[in-house]
């Protein structure tokens, strides 16, 4: 991926609660088509292509003042928003995006890291409905190095009430006798088979945990698939799940495989209680546009 203009999707802060994290050794690197970058294509402007290159190079290595809302530095940071956004407030029927960012600001903090102070646009992607978010994204360095640190304030951005149909998606999956079990959401035309969006998006708001978690300055992830998810058995009001994700991070162009275990319920939210990095698969992964 070449050092073009960039815009991505959404972000915001931290993570509740510690789920276990196990890594295995990684094998092979597999490029994924799957998730395709937001961008802006630069200006047939040949002249001036260099002078692109250099100052957003620069940038890159510099992020500190005033920075350009379509470079790399403001955008990674805003995409942590996105996914902060998600750990907190996200839902079968609930899900964040970066729409854009309007204004970056950076700064060095002593010995505790970089400080972004951001204006950004963030939408909620199932009722299509778009606020402006005032963030502040700290990526912690030296021996505090971490998840990155996120305050956010959005307005009326989780104005749009969600819990009759949480409730009855609940009741559905809770008395069912059959447990659920899907794979490749969505499968290799882009194709979600209705009854099952809700749990592509419960994916999503997974996987935020992981993207917040592992987001750097260095860094900027997008959800690729679902591989499998699978309801199991439990004895108390949470739906719990196993869960196979991709994740296409899309400055290397890898697609990170992990297993994760989850709850939710429409009062306890997403709660992810174990993530496991699994070795990069060999075979070629589906072909989606979404």
């Amino acid at each position: 991926m070449s050092l073009g203009i960039v815009l991505v999707m959404v972000v915001l802060t931290g993570v509740t609660g510690s789920p276990s994290v196990t890594r295995r050794p990684e094998t092979e690197t597999t490029a994924h088509p799957n998730s395709v970058p937001e961008t802006v294509e630069e200006p047939e402007t040949f002249g001036q292509q260099d002078v692109l290159v250099d100052e957003e190079a620069e940038e890159d290595v510099m992020a500190t003042g005033e920075l350009n809302p379509n470079h790399y530095p403001a955008q990674r940071a805003a995409k942590v928003v996105q996914h902060y956004l998600n750990t907190r407030h996200g839902s079968p029927y609930r899900l964040f995006g970066l729409h854009s960012v309007l204004r970056g600001n950076a700064e060095d903090v002593a010995d505790s890291g970089r400080k972004y102070q951001l204006e950004i646009s963030v939408q909620e992607i199932i009722g299509n409905t778009t606020e402006k978010c005032s963030a502040e994204v700290l990526f912690p360095r030296g021996e505090r190095q971490g998840a990155p640190q996120v305050q956010a304030s959005c307005g009326d951005l989780l104005k749009n009430d969600t819990k009759a149909q949480e409730e009855a998606l609940h009741n559905q999956y809770k008395t069912n006798q059959t447990l659920l079990s899907a794979q490749n959401l969505p499968d290799s035309y882009g194709h979600i088979d209705p009854d099952m969006k809700p749990f592509w998006h419960l994916g999503q708001v997974a996987s935020s945990f992981v993207m917040l978690r592992e987001s750097t300055e260095n860094t900027l992830f997008n959800m690729a698939q679902v591989a499998n998810i699978t309801q199991l058995a439990t004895e108390n009001d949470q739906l719990k799940f196993d869960c196979h994700i991709l994740l296409h991070e899309m400055v290397s162009q890898e697609i990170i495989h992990w297993k994760l275990l989850f709850t939710w319920s429409p009062a306890g939210g997403v709660t992810v209680l174990q993530m496991e990095q699994l070795p990069h698969r060999c075979e070629k992964p589906p072909n989606t546009n979404n």
